[in-house]
């Protein structure tokens, strides 16, 4: 398996939870704040949504990847 279908394989699995999710969220420490024993964070959740035209388009580059990656002109 050379690394053209690897890249085919990981852009349709890719497109394909980007589309069934439609997105992630993750969690970020914004502020630390420290003063003698007592000590405070910040923790904000941030959330990325993913278009589904990136998803359409990532399957559809894979699938052109794995079906055309091969060929030698």
């Amino acid at each position: 398996m050379n690394a053209s279908k690897i890249a085919a394989i990981v852009l349709i699995v890719a497109g394909v939870l980007g589309l069934a999710y439609g997105g992630f969220s993750y969690t970020k420490q914004t502020h630390d704040i420290s003063v003698g024993p007592i000590e405070m964070s910040v923790k904000e959740k941030q959330t990325v949504n993913v278009p589904v035209w990136a998803g359409i388009g990532a399957i559809a580059i894979g699938a052109a990847l794995l079906l055309l990656g091969g060929r030698k002109p």
